[in-house]
């Protein structure tokens, strides 16, 4: 079925391109293992057939990201509007709305997600400019940028290959545990993409399953969102090292040091989501290793450190030395909750997968490193 539009025009685009150039790049992997995806025929393949037929019935999407609101979309009816008046924006006709996030709005057309930025005040950490010039550093597994340009309105767009898959997706819809196979699949791609950002310096910050697209649920996963990824030059003029924004991450991925205040922290906050996106993946069905009430709701910072204590148990000045110097130390204000042993907490989970979720998921910062857990993942996978 056709899908429907809604009714409104979006033109005249000035074309800023990643690259030099007056036509679209082509989608190209630019370095060894790079996995893009974009199909060019008229009509879908296979795998990206099934990946659709997957969404027949969307997910809530509370918690979802605006890239995980693209590929979360049903490619057929799940619009609403009159299709007499496709949707222009700049010369991408067709534009079917798909979602709205904090500072965008999403469109499809045909084989392109655009990202319309509608919020042009400073809300760090969002920034799409420097969203833009991240991804034209990155390359391997992750969602190639295309091309950028304004419209008649000076609206920043930002152009992708659409695909009509999440990780999230894929875990909302099977109440089967995942083969060994398939996440090992999945997780070299994940630790693999985050290697290569964290070679650059760069933080994702927002690691979670929506962040990740897929063609099909065979893979490959790419990751995606770099709206509030911190960069050593590019953030520093804002956000030093040593003061970075704390309000990152989403719900239950969300790392504790930056809920206690750390604004020094590093790459380990995406290793502690990617933790906790594996324990999530690993179970059975598919669910999330901590709780989080909705960031707009009263209580929700202090419903996930409780979530975490009575997980993993209560931090102390042992377990957790480098706490001490954060502004908030979460020493003597909370209950106590006594550390559970791995087994009890992933009861059902292969045990090498929870050892290495036991790697992630700890206090001090000095976690698994995305190297360190792409080479176990890649040992279980042979």
């Amino acid at each position: 079925m056709k899908s429907k539009c809604q009714t409104q025009s979006i033109s005249n685009r000035s074309a800023v391109h990643v690259e030099d150039t007056e036509k679209e790049p082509a989608l190209t992997p630019t370095a060894p293992g790079s996995h893009y995806y974009c199909p060019e025929k008229d009509g879908p393949d296979e795998d990206y057939e099934t990946a659709c037929e997957l969404l027949s019935e969307p997910p809530a999407a509370a918690g979802k990201n605006v890239h995980g609101a693209i590929m979360e979309a049903n490619l057929g009816d799940t619009m609403n509007h009159d299709d007499e008046n496709d949707l222009q924006i700049g010369s991408y006709t067709q534009c079917c709305y798909i979602s709205s996030g904090v500072t965008a709005d999403v469109f499809r057309s045909g084989t392109r997600a655009l990202k319309v930025i509608t919020e042009t005040r400073d809300m760090q950490p969002h920034d799409h400019v420097r969203e833009a010039k991240i991804l034209g550093l990155v390359c391997r597994q992750c969602i190639p940028l295309l091309e950028t340009f304004h419209d008649q309105e000076q609206r920043f767009v930002l152009v992708f290959p659409y695909m009509p898959l999440s990780l999230d997706a894929v875990l909302a819809r099977t109440d089967e545990l995942l083969s060994l196979q398939r996440l090992c699949s999945y997780f070299v791609d994940i630790f693999g993409a985050l290697a290569h950002i964290h070679g650059l310096g760069i933080i994702h910050r927002d690691v979670k399953p929506s962040a990740f697209m897929m063609a099909s649920p065979d893979g490959p996963v790419l990751l995606s969102d770099f709206g509030t990824a911190w960069h050593p030059a590019l953030s520093q003029a804002v956000e030093p090292a040593d003061g970075k924004v704390l309000d990152i991450g989403t719900g239950p991925y969300r790392a504790p040091e930056a809920l206690f205040g750390n604004q020094a922290y590093g790459p380990s906050v995406d290793m502690w989501a990617a933790g906790a996106m594996l324990a999530e993946s690993a179970r059975r069905p598919p669910s999330t290793l901590f709780t989080s009430r909705p960031a707009h709701e009263d209580g929700s910072q202090l419903g996930l450190i409780l979530s975490i204590f009575k997980t993993i148990g209560t931090p102390t000045a042992e377990t957790w030395p480098e706490a001490a110097s954060f502004k908030t130390p979460p020493f003597e204000m909370y209950r106590v909750f006594e550390p559970p042993s791995w087994e009890d907490i992933l009861p059902e989970v292969n045990p090498h997968i929870r050892a290495l979720v036991a790697r992630l998921i700890k206090y001090d910062s000095t976690r698994a490193t995305a190297e360190q857990a792409l080479v176990d993942i890649l040992k279980l996978a042979t």
